[in-house]
């Protein structure tokens, strides 16, 4: 593979004649961090340079506007400035100010070539007028401190610019280089004419300003959940979106709408075809970097993609979703983390799963094609959608995760949740695949020895079972499914089933063939079992018919990845059942499955049956997830700005093996960076104790997680939370 800077030489030696055959080149300005040559003194043509009132210091009020802005958090020097909401700046000349005679502009310049004409320069008279894209008001004059009020547009360029005072004099402009000034101008929830406009100020608390969230995991039978560090106002974070924006090469111009932002941002988070910020690594193997589960934030892994360019090892769908929240929140885009249960991974568009089975009553994996995830993490960002028709703003899907290519790229919306529940999914971006995701139907068919296929039986709900994302104010689950669709079996009004016979009048091909109606129903059930423990697993019939019925029960379980991805086989039992009996059991021991487990901790039961006296087949496919021993997380000390606090993490090993080559890391909101110990072994009925001390500097809520993470087992996390007096 070429390496970046050889790839970028490459393209610089490139002939713009050759490249562009019989028209010149224009090149797009697409990068924040190229700046121009500026000059010092434009002279006006035939006249001589003359004296002029020179500017000695501007002011920006940082502290104050940085408050009213909701930009306090940053951990930036800078000015940080909202679209659409004014600032203040003083100037200071070094005699008085007399505008009848002294003219100046302020100038904001952005990349490397600025032009009035795209808004990558802009000129503020004091009291600029109405037909001026960003508005200044003089607000004082005070002898030689002139204070103006500047309000960016609603949707100007998010980036950072540069601002120059500009004198005007009878011979030319003189340009203080020597006083200028970088400021950040991001999107602004707050401001109802900006497109991100969030109107209930306790959701942009949650899904702006708030830097700590839950992500959950697991499987619809057994619902888990870890916390992720967002930290998108920590060190370095601010520069190191705006670089995700250069190296995504987002022309500046486009960069005041977040529909482009957001689109582009979901590519470049996934390095899958642009060396983008993280490489996805659903195997075993992660011996050439860090095991997805080990991660405990967002800031580490932006850290390092900013300081080299070079994606990051490893991560999957949480990480993916984590990163992109941080990246969203960050610019000022409200944001959170969506886990959809029995997500569905649509390979055809058409709108539903196609499971094969073989003779023997298992899942054929070599035909089958689409898969179904036991969880799948996706973001969605609020913002209107002025290319859409009324209704299909707000809440939209953005997946940065890699599984199909939109328009040539790795990337996925932003897709109106709107239209996902109407089955409008003619719209874009990309909304039939989450519709699918979130919507279809599971069709089962039987694959004779001649590869003839034949549908015999449909699960129309077993596919997007809960959405759920963290709620507001709140580290418990928020169900958020009736948003997605509507629910199952409605029959008053608009139905999910209407939904989908919608999205299939845009253009979906789909199976209308209708099977007899079913005499048997057969439903499964496990309750939540920890990893290691012997579990029964419970078949449920129920007879719709009115005769009595004789089944065959086949189950078969595999080790499965959450991706629906089937490992090796590790039970395979018949069973006969008569109706009359409503349930019968599966007794499962953990000498079954934990020989083949390595680090997978979750199981997959297909069960196939079929009723002797109408040869009706019964499917079921159930997931499992085994849950994990649990880390304790405990602060002590005075809970006080500069004063030594201590965070101790303990686990006890309760499995019948050792953990071997075990990381843990720990980590805090604006009080400990993220810090890793690794233990070669962990004996079983073992314990580790590990203490870390860290200084508070900043009043307020502190949240402080582990994560513990060894090939035998994933997913280990726990939290804590502490008030810092100030």
């Amino acid at each position: 593979m070429v390496a970046r800077s050889e790839k970028i030489m490459f393209r610089s030696e490139l002939s713009p004649r050759a490249t562009f055959q019989n028209r010149w080149p224009h090149s797009k300005d697409n990068s924040n961090a190229l700046v121009d040559d500026v000059a010092e003194f434009q002279v006006f043509e035939g006249t001589p340079r003359a004296t002029r009132p020179q500017v000695v210091q501007m002011d920006m009020h940082n502290a104050q506007t940085k408050r009213e802005h909701h930009t306090d958090m940053f951990s930036n020097t800078n000015l940080i400035v909202r679209r659409g909401q004014q600032f203040q700046i003083s100037i200071i000349f070094n005699r008085p100010y007399d505008p009848t005679e002294d003219q100046f502009y302020l100038e904001f310049r952005i990349g490397a070539n600025p032009k009035i004409n795209k808004q990558t320069a802009i000129i503020v008279f004091p009291n600029q007028d109405d037909k001026s894209p960003w508005q200044s008001q003089l607000l004082e004059n005070n002898r030689n401190i002139v204070q103006m009020g500047i309000t960016p547009s609603a949707d100007c360029i998010v980036g950072k610019f540069r601002m120059f005072a500009v004198v005007i004099t009878p011979t030319g402009l003189i340009r203080d280089k020597t006083n200028f000034k970088e400021i950040y101008i991001l999107f602004n929830p707050w401001v109802p004419a900006d497109t991100v406009f969030m109107p209930d100020d306790t959701e942009r608390m949650e899904y702006v300003l708030n830097q700590v969230g839950i992500i959950y995991t697991g499987s619809i039978s057994n619902v888990t959940s870890r916390p992720w560090h967002y930290g998108q106002f920590e060190s370095g974070i601010l520069d190191a979106c705006l670089y995700l924006m250069d190296d995504a090469t987002i022309p500046l111009i486009s960069r005041g709408d977040p529909v482009i932002v957001a689109r582009q941002g979901s590519a470049k988070i996934n390095s899958q075809d642009d060396d983008g910020v993280l490489m996805g690594n659903w195997s075993e193997d992660y011996s050439h970097g860090r095991a997805p589960t080990s991660w405990t934030g967002s800031v580490e892994i932006l850290r390092l993609y900013a300081s080299n360019g070079v994606p990051v090892h490893y991560g999957q769908c949480w990480v993916f979703a984590g990163v992109f929240n941080t990246f969203l929140r960050c610019l000022g885009i409200p944001s959170r983390v969506i886990t959809n249960y029995n997500s569905a991974h649509d390979n055809d568009g058409n709108l539903k799963m196609d499971i094969i089975v073989d003779n023997k009553g298992k899942i054929d994996n070599r035909h089958t094609k689409d898969s179904i995830w036991n969880f799948h993490c996706w973001n969605e960002c609020y913002l209107a959608r002025p290319d859409l028709p009324i209704d299909f703003g707000g809440w939209q899907v953005v997946d940065a995760t890699p599984q199909e290519t939109s328009d040539g790229l790795y990337r996925c919306g932003p897709a109106s949740i709107y239209g996902i529940k109407q089955g409008m999914i003619c719209y874009p971006y990309d909304t039939p695949f989450v519709f699918a995701e979130v919507n279809s139907d599971v069709i089962f068919y039987k694959r004779d020895k001649l590869g003839h296929l034949t549908k015999v039986s449909v699960n129309e709900t077993y596919v997007g079972k809960m959405v759920l994302t963290k709620e507001v104010g709140q580290n418990v689950p928020r169900n958020i499914t009736e948003q997605y669709k509507f629910p199952e079996g409605k029959l008053e009004g608009f139905s999910e089933r209407l939904a989908l016979q919608l999205a299939e009048d845009y253009g979906c091909d789909r199976d209308r063939s209708v099977l007899p109606k079913a005499d048997v129903d057969m439903t499964a059930e496990v309750q939540p079992v920890m990893i290691g423990e012997d579990f029964q697993l419970t078949l449920n019939f129920k007879n719709l018919g009115s005769s009595l019925y004789n089944i065959n029960i086949f189950v078969s379980g595999n080790v499965v990845y959450y991706t629906g991805v089937s490992g090796p086989e590790f039970k395979s039992t018949t069973l006969q059942v008569q109706l009359g009996p409503l349930a019968t059991t599966v007794d499962v021991r953990s000498q079954e499955y934990m020989r083949i487990m390595q680090d997978h901790r979750n199981l997959n039961f297909f069960i196939t049956g079929k009723v002797k006296e109408t040869n009706q087949m019964l499917n079921i496919m159930y997931p499992v997830t085994l849950t994990n021993p649990q880390l304790t997380v405990k602060v002590t000390g005075i809970p006080q700005v500069g004063q030594r606090m201590f965070v101790t993490v303990k686990f006890t090993n309760t499995q019948e093996f050792s953990l071997e080559n075990v990381t843990l890391t720990v980590e805090g909101t604006w009080v400990l960076s993220p810090k890793t110990k690794i233990y070669r072994s962990i004996a079983p009925a073992s314990s580790i104790t590990w203490t870390q001390s860290f200084t508070p500097m900043a009043p307020g809520l502190k949240m402080l997680m582990a994560c513990m993470d060894s090939a035998s087992m994933r997913q280990i996390c726990g939290m804590t939370s502490v008030y810092i007096e100030g």
